[in-house]
């Protein structure tokens, strides 16, 4: 890939320039049900178009809106809420609250099944969760976009600095626990199932989650990949994980203690390093009383 980071860029390959993909980078377009046309990821009016980012070959997703391609999260969501025979359909951004009144956040998808005459009988929420990144993805878009198709030309060793990775453990620890400490909290005291959408090697970094019978489940961890197709990426359910809520919140919540021994270590060190080195200050006891 001659290092190049960036894998999808306004929803095709960064190595793709076939008519429709310059199409798209052109009018900044996203494929994937944004909720305008345009891509408005960071700023509207200059997008950061990346909707994936190469890590160890693979593609990683860092967007949240390109897991809505065909809206195959939300077919698969349904089926874990409803069946296979309820009529449904997808409302997103809903504001959630709390008993105060007060906000919880919004719910990225929240699938809702009706009857006949449009009443609304049950519903289902559904948290997707990109990857953050660490390093910066704006300056390799930026110096690919000002001439794309001589991206294997580009020098990104120069662009050393920026080089963005994925963040597996700020998008767990920063994000995806606190949505589903406040707002989960909210759904499961309403007895409501949740599906949660990431990519199967985001949840590869979680910690091993205690497993149930879909039967039993009240999450539905939905793992995704991306998989080559001619001049674009196919979104494709990679497998299913079903977990309780609490059991769930707790492990990934909940950091494994490493070796007490290490800490003492580090402690001894510290201490070491002040008797060696005092402060070049008084104390207390310094001051002379009057």
């Amino acid at each position: 890939m001659s290092n190049n980071p960036l894998a999808e860029v306004f929803g095709f390959p960064s190595n793709t320039f076939s008519e429709k993909a310059e199409r798209y980078r052109r009018n900044k377009l996203c494929p994937y049900n944004n909720k305008v046309p345009n891509c408005t990821k960071d700023k509207a009016n200059n997008p950061l178009g990346v909707c994936s980012i190469y890590h160890r070959n693979s593609p990683v997703i860092t967007c949240p809106v390109r897991f809505r391609q065909n809206w195959l999260i939300a077919e698969n969501a349904a089926t874990f809420f409803f069946g296979n025979q309820a009529n449904w359909t997808s409302l997103t951004e809903v504001r959630l609250k709390d008993a105060n009144g007060q906000s919880a956040g919004n719910i990225d998808v929240v699938l809702v099944s009706y009857d006949d005459r449009g009443r609304v009988i049950d519903f289902g929420a559904v948290e997707i969760q990109a990857v953050y990144i660490s390093g910066n993805v704006r300056k390799p878009f930026e110096t690919y976009m000002n001439n794309p198709q001589d991206w294997e030309n580009i020098d990104w060793s120069r662009l050393a600095d920026y080089y963005p990775t994925p963040d597996y453990l700020s998008s767990s620890r920063k994000r995806l626990t606190p949505q589903l400490l406040y707002k989960g909290a909210i759904l499961h005291g309403w007895n409501k199932k949740q599906a949660v959408v990431v990519q199967k090697s985001f949840f590869e970094t979680l910690p091993n989650l205690p497993r149930v019978e879909q039967q039993q489940a009240e999450i539905a961890w939905h793992l995704y990949d991306l998989q080559r197709q001619d001049d674009q990426f196919d979104l494709a359910l990679n497998n299913i994980f079903y977990t309780e809520y609490w059991s769930a919140i707790n492990r990934i919540s909940t950091p494994e203690s490493g070796r007490l021994e290490d800490f003492m270590e580090i402690l001894q060190q510290k201490l070491d390093d002040k008797l060696e080195n005092p402060p070049d200050t008084q104390t207390i006891l310094d001051i002379p009383l009057q």
